[in-house]
């Protein structure tokens, strides 16, 4: 996110996150939970900014962990690298890309040189990885 497109003043994102982070402290649930009432435009400037990490984003989406690797590689990496796309998971020959687009959530399943599948919204992840574990379904 460039501070200098938002339409939220920075500064003001910049407070409401450390009044997010310090309310809820290590708890994705409770940050998932309080980005869910925040208002819409608000809360899309933030799952896309380097204000949260890739992780708190991926649980306000999935509500659900990934495992610990993935959690650890998740939690090192902005959220604004999602709008590029973070690869997340390689399952058999297949690789699973975790990015925001049109501020929803997808997963694209690749295999390493083009998309193979893609699911979008609250679902996305769960699909996925249903699909790399039989992609038949």
């Amino acid at each position: 996110m460039d501070p200098v497109l938002t339409t939220t003043p920075y500064r003001s994102l910049v407070q409401l996150v450390d009044r997010l982070l310090d309310d809820c402290d290590e708890d994705v649930e409770c940050l998932a939970i309080r980005l869910g009432g925040l208002d819409e435009h608000v809360r899309d400037e933030l799952l896309v900014s380097d204000l949260l990490n890739a992780w708190q984003v991926f649980f306000y989406y999935f509500r659900t962990d990934p495992g610990v690797l993935n959690r650890e590689r998740l939690d090192l990496e902005p959220a604004s690298s999602l709008a590029a796309g973070f690869k997340l998971d390689e399952i058999d020959l297949l690789e699973l890309v975790f990015l925001i687009r049109d501020h929803e959530p997808w997963m694209i399943v690749s295999d390493g040189e083009k998309a193979v599948a893609s699911f979008k919204g609250r679902t996305a992840y769960g699909n996925a990885m249903k699909y790399c574990k039989d992609p038949e379904w």
